[in-house]
């Protein structure tokens, strides 16, 4: 148990489930704030709309999302994603990579200022 400064208990779960927001019902909300940490999807690099990428560019960006957070090395690939190790993989994390892939598609890959800035030092 956690006990926040009002002396209020709370566990960790639900501090983390507050933190990352992965619940359904919250993406019903399109008027949210974009209040996370500024370098995800829920903060600042989440304002970033899509431009430029196709359908097709969107689904190819899911499947690499999904090789790359699957843990393994590219030789260890199965031959498509139904082979992939799912019980073993964080959702959240093929989201993030399939993000990644779509800025790279859009030219603007890492959409965080800070790393852009220092790339062009």
């Amino acid at each position: 148990m956690l006990i926040d400064d009002d002396g209020n208990q709370t566990t960790l779960g639900e501090v983390l489930d507050g933190l990352t927001q992965p619940d359904y019902l919250h993406t019903l909300d399109r008027t949210r704030p974009y209040d996370g940490q500024p370098h995800t999807d829920l903060g600042e690099r989440g304002k970033q709309e899509v431009h430029g990428v196709t359908m097709r560019d969107l689904r190819d960006c899911f499947i690499r999302g999904c090789y790359d957070a699957s843990g393994l090395s590219p030789e260890n690939y199965p031959r498509d994603i139904y082979g992939l190790p799912w019980e073993e993989m964080d959702p959240i994390a093929v989201f993030q990579s399939m993000a990644c892939w779509i800025e790279k598609y859009m030219g603007i890959f890492p959409n965080v200022p800070e790393l852009r800035e220092e790339e062009t030092r």
